[in-house]
């Protein structure tokens, strides 16, 4: 069966499905016809319903649980690997609520973090992730929420951290912070569900058994600066790669519940997680 697939060109996603587009491990039958897109044009995609499988922020998730499942492999979640919010000058925290804010995307779960801890704050405006940095150079913005490679990149540029909001949600929840996710239709049937996800958890083992930097990894980074790409892999890619496990959801549960206290969404979606369906 040939299922579409999208994932971003970030080091971290094709580490992961390198393996598995590229035929290193058995997919059990299944083959990818494979895009790669800014994440937050993926997250577009998924409420357009147009791929079978795609990685999303899991801030675009919470639009889409009626019609696609999280698998238990292939996610970013960690410690201390939250976006970060920059500006050229020293702004406080409260500061950033009347303040002109570049963000990489409305549906990114940064934006939703950023709503989380600036609740204030109103005037921002969405670009691509790897412009951000320049914006805030050139004064366009006052500050940038920064995510993915920028991460590492900023203080190069002369520019200063103003928030942390992996640190706000490890000290708010004391849990892992979960960025983005593999979602699959819920229609497709159950056994290329539990395929895909077995396929899928091998494609992330082999990832950090070889644990390289090939060809695929580096021609398509924004930051092609080897150490660069070796910290973004490091940051993102871990335990929580291999499998969500108890801690894993409850973080992606504690996001939800932050998200329905705050308005964001309305009310909780259930069944959310493959494992939850008790499919064998």
């Amino acid at each position: 069966m040939k299922l579409t697939l999208g994932f971003s060109p970030c080091p971290n996603d094709t580490f992961i499905f390198d393996a598995l587009v590229h035929h290193k491990i058995d997919t059990e039958g299944l083959e990818f016809d494979f895009l790669l897109a800014d994440v937050e044009e993926l997250n577009r995609k998924a409420f357009a319903w147009e791929l079978d499988v795609t990685k999303v922020s899991f801030h675009a998730f919470l639009f889409v649980t009626d019609r696609y499942i999280l698998l238990d492999s292939g996610s970013a979640l960690g410690f201390g690997a939250g976006p970060l919010v920059i500006s050229k000058k020293e702004i406080s925290l409260e500061g950033l609520a009347g303040k002109r804010i570049a963000i990489p995307g409305r549906y990114t779960t940064a934006n939703l973090l950023f709503s989380l801890a600036v609740p204030g704050s109103v005037d921002k405006k969405e670009m691509l992730f790897s412009c951000i940095e320049q914006a805030v150079l050139d004064n366009t913005v006052d500050a940038g929420l920064i995510i993915h490679e920028n991460r590492f990149t900023y203080q190069d540029k002369g520019l200063l951290k103003v928030a942390d909001f992996g640190d706000f949600w490890e000290k708010l929840t004391g849990k892992p912070i979960p960025l983005g996710g593999i979602i699959a239709r819920r229609s497709l049937p159950d056994d290329i569900l539990h395929r895909l996800n077995r396929s899928l958890k091998r494609s992330v083992e082999f990832a950090l058994a070889n644990n390289g930097l090939n060809d695929f990894i580096r021609c398509n980074a924004q930051e092609m600066n080897d150490e660069v790409m070796r910290k973004h892999i490091d940051l993102y890619v871990n335990e929580f790669s291999v499998n969500l496990g108890t801690e894993g959801k409850e973080a992606v549960n504690m996001l939800i519940d932050k998200s329905v206290e705050r308005g964001i969404v309305s009310k909780a979606p259930v069944n959310i997680f493959l494992s939850s369906l008790d499919r064998s």
